[in-house]
């Protein structure tokens, strides 16, 4: 026999389950017959319970909270997208001593990579993202080899205006072979969302963020566990005395494009299933990498981290509580006020 108190979940017959913006009523099991009558105390108790749980002031607090988390999800997406492309742009920074602004296109080259690969090759998923990231990989390679390493010269300023350029022929060629047409690539898995805490987060956002975790635990390992990690640390120290004791400093240049092409076409490829695909579309997100990256403190891989972050949440509740038509305004009014507040960023150091 069930008691007063046992019959407590039925809450007065209806079962509550908050699910979106509204309140959703089902109802229970079959209610036990035998059990003993409650008392008026216990039916006021439960009354009042469900009077609260359907109080408009509830819902908004619901509402609100569940509004917030949906934006701090979308927040953190694009947040390890700008983190990756301030990666790229600070590997390049250490070894070479300039901003490397093909790192836009290699955004854009990730995500036609991944559309060939799955479209004209016909590869998995997974194999088509390897596939994409390796191609952007020896894109890099081949943009340094050919295009920065026969220039010559030490001069900082010729060879970012050297990337402009290179980043301009790398467009036009990508406009060349995949046209102008917008393109759309599926997602690594599933789109049937997920549902956390009353916030809806599809399959690819969890990608998004859990894939930019394990690149950058191993671009950590990288750095301080191989050699060639140690001696693109060495270059970034001091490159006269990395010469002196013997390292080959254009490979590990070479290297550096390399990796930051890899890190580009990860962003790209990832970020291909949410967004639409153009030859251009890696020109806004690099951008916004480059004001991450600023915002960190350029050339701070921990800083690079810390700013795509800040910028992606800074994006996502400016345009979710003020107006989505700021949203992309955002990254360049921060840009603008960390160069006038902070130069150095908020882990850049005073150089």
């Amino acid at each position: 026999m069930r008691t007063a108190h046992q019959e407590w979940p039925d809450v007065l017959g209806t079962v509550i389950s908050v699910r979106g913006r509204g309140v959703k009523k089902t109802s229970p099991g079959p209610v036990c017959r035998d059990a003993e009558p409650e008392s008026p105390a216990f039916f006021l108790a439960r009354r009042s319970v469900v009077r609260y749980l359907l109080s408009p002031r509830t819902l908004l607090q619901i509402t609100i909270v569940q509004d917030f988390l949906q934006f701090i999800f979308a927040g953190l997406t694009s947040g390890a997208i700008y983190a990756l492309v301030a990666l790229g742009f600070g590997v390049v920074h250490n070894t070479m001593g300039i901003v490397n602004f093909t790192q836009v296109d290699f955004v854009s080259l990730g995500g036609m990579l991944l559309f060939s690969a799955l479209f004209a090759a016909g590869l998995p998923m997974p194999l088509a993202l390897v596939a994409a990231v390796a191609g952007v990989t020896l894109v890099g390679l081949v943009v340094e080899a050919l295009g920065v390493r026969p220039a010559r010269t030490d001069s900082h300023l010729v060879l970012i205006f050297l990337t402009i350029g290179l980043s301009i022929i790398l467009r036009g060629v990508m406009k060349l072979i995949w046209g102008k047409n917008r393109m759309a690539v599926p997602p690594l898995t599933g789109e049937l969302p997920v549902h956390l805490w009353g916030a809806t987060i599809l399959p690819q956002t969890l990608w998004i963020i859990v894939l930019t975790g394990a690149a950058i635990l191993l671009l950590v390992l990288f750095f301080r566990k191989t050699n060639l990690g140690l001696a693109m640390r060495a270059v970034a120290s001091n490159e006269h005395a990395a010469r002196v004791v013997g390292l080959n400093v254009g490979w590990i240049k070479a290297s550096s494009f390399a990796l930051a092409g890899a890190l580009g076409g990860l962003g790209g490829a990832l970020v291909t299933p949410i967004s639409t695909l153009a030859y251009d579309v890696g020109v806004l997100l690099g951008l916004k990498g480059f004001a991450a990256a600023i915002l960190g403190g350029f050339g701070s891989f921990p800083g690079a981290i810390i700013g795509g972050i800040m910028l992606g949440l800074l994006e996502s509740l400016g345009a979710g509580y003020l107006s989505s038509a700021y949203k992309d305004v955002i990254a360049f009014v921060v840009l603008l006020l960390v160069l006038f507040v902070r130069p150095k960023g908020l882990l850049g150091d005073a150089k």
